[in-house]
């Protein structure tokens, strides 16, 4: 398949997929949803074992697109549960996948980025990256990514992460157990390849199968945290403190919220 937003290679057992939109920063745009999910049909259904994401230029995945962010202003409720769907499913599909994934965050994470390169299996980062889970700064919600994460580093420190929307750093993000290791950036891919190698050496069935065993122990309650996670996310969309959040944010100042 030809994709737009992403360059994929796969080599015999290593898929290496990259977001591929550097002059936007690797924005997410709902076309690269689209494109990640068709991806990792096209490596689910490949012969290799262990996927790769990085991205393509200077940042990783800095957050949803301008222009897709304009877009949510003017959608209705079923329009909002349908996109947020769609990106809960995303999250869900690199969550599950079936075979060893490792994102190598090659600079800013942000937002969905950070959510995109924490749902991997193994989190490889340069120390100049960012992560921040920012949505409350333009009176959204983290809900999808929210689901996850607090299973993932506990009530305190997701409170922390999400209540402020603080950008944090790499050294943070390790600290914290988001990112497994600190590369250097000139041996990032080279490092992520050799974890590929050492994962490869082990039965494919089985990696599988004990990634299904973990996920398995809170599968019943993410089922349900993300069903009410969608509807959380559509219904902050249509609310006041939305509306100016992202008015604020594209026009650069600073948001008027209204009283609580």
């Amino acid at each position: 398949m030809n994709y737009r937003t992403l360059e994929l290679s796969i080599d015999t057992r290593i898929a290496t997929l990259f977001l591929n939109r550097p002059d936007k920063r690797n924005a997410m745009s709902f076309q690269m949803v689209d494109e990640l999910m068709a991806a990792l049909g096209e490596i689910e259904q490949s012969p290799a074992q262990v996927m790769l994401l990085t991205g393509r230029g200077k940042a990783f995945c800095a957050g949803l697109d301008l222009e897709e962010l304009k877009l949510l202003l003017g959608k209705t409720h079923d329009e909002n549960v349908k996109d947020s769907s769609r990106m809960a499913h995303l999250f869900r599909r690199v969550y599950d996948f079936p075979k060893a994934t490792i994102a190598a965050v090659n600079g800013a994470a942000i937002a969905g980025g950070t959510g995109l390169a924490t749902m991997c299996d193994f989190t490889l980062a340069v120390p100049e990256a960012k992560f921040g889970y920012t949505e409350v700064r333009i009176g959204f919600v983290p809900a999808i990514v929210s689901s996850i994460l607090v299973w993932q580093v506990g009530h305190k420190i997701a409170r922390d992460l999400l209540l402020t929307g603080r950008l944090f750093d790499a050294a943070e993000a390790h600290r914290l157990g988001l990112v497994n290791e600190l590369i250097p950036p000139e041996g990032l891919l080279d490092r992520a390849r050799e974890l590929a190698d050492a994962l490869l050496e082990n039965s494919p069935t089985s990696v599988a199968a004990t990634k299904k065993l973990i996920n398995g122990f809170i599968a019943s309650s993410l089922n349900q945290q993300m069903a009410e996670a969608i509807e959380d996310n559509a219904r902050i969309r249509t609310t006041a403190d939305f509306r100016e959040g992202v008015s604020a944010f594209l026009e650069k100042r600073k948001p008027r919220w209204s009283p609580p």
